[in-house]
């Protein structure tokens, strides 16, 4: 398939392009200094501001299917989506946050009295997303959430699937690593099952 990555410099962008070739598919990385990664075969790099609708989508056309790693403070919903449109894409996958994932009943991690207070700007702008990619019809999207501790690690292709609740661990440890989020994320580009859903992946 031929996949383009929105932020692909970043840690987690790096990663589902790793993943992305390591399965033989081919990789567009799109970001404002794409070009800066190292070459690599699979791999055309553009230089593409998101704040640039018309640029995004001509970069995007011709594409099986779209990942977003764009902060959520950095470009809204509308921005992404539109620009997916216009390419005539048919699937975006958006690399969401665990804040909007539910602890309790009605209570999202990001409503919490602990949730650390220099993240709960980009968790909100993340909520907003989903909730706006919720009433989106035209695209096949899908939205995957990690669980709280997300940090570079190992590829280990063990872990689990949930819904909309935070997952943890027997010791009530929430973690994924970027390695392992980027097999779940590759493995719903390959075998879709949560199309116009949101999910969560955590050990």
């Amino acid at each position: 398939m031929k996949i383009a990555i929105i932020g692909a410099t970043g840690n987690v962008g790096t990663r589902l392009t790793d993943e992305a070739l390591r399965r033989g598919h081919t990789v567009t990385t799109l970001a404002r200094q794409a070009s800066s990664l190292p070459d690599r075969a699979g791999v055309t790099a553009r230089n593409v501001d998101v704040a640039d609708g018309a640029a995004l989508a001509a970069a995007l056309t011709g594409h099986d299917a779209v990942i977003s790693t764009v902060r959520f403070l950095q470009a809204k919903a509308p921005q992404i989506v539109d620009a997916v449109k216009a390419a005539r894409v048919e699937r975006l996958l958006v690399v969401g946050g665990a804040g909007s994932l539910f602890v309790a009943p009605g209570v999202q991690l990001v409503d919490t009295p602990t949730f650390p207070a220099q993240y709960k700007d980009e968790a909100a702008a993340g909520r907003d997303f989903l909730n706006a990619l919720r009433g989106e019809t035209a695209l096949a999207w899908t939205f995957l959430s990690p669980s709280a501790l997300f940090l570079p690690g190992e590829r280990t292709g063990n872990f689990r699937l949930g819904g909309e609740e935070l997952l943890a661990d027997a010791a009530g440890k929430s973690s994924i690593s970027m390695e392992d989020y980027a097999i779940a994320m590759l493995d719903e580009i390959e075998a879709p099952a949560h199309v116009r859903r949101r999910f969560t992946v955590g050990y």
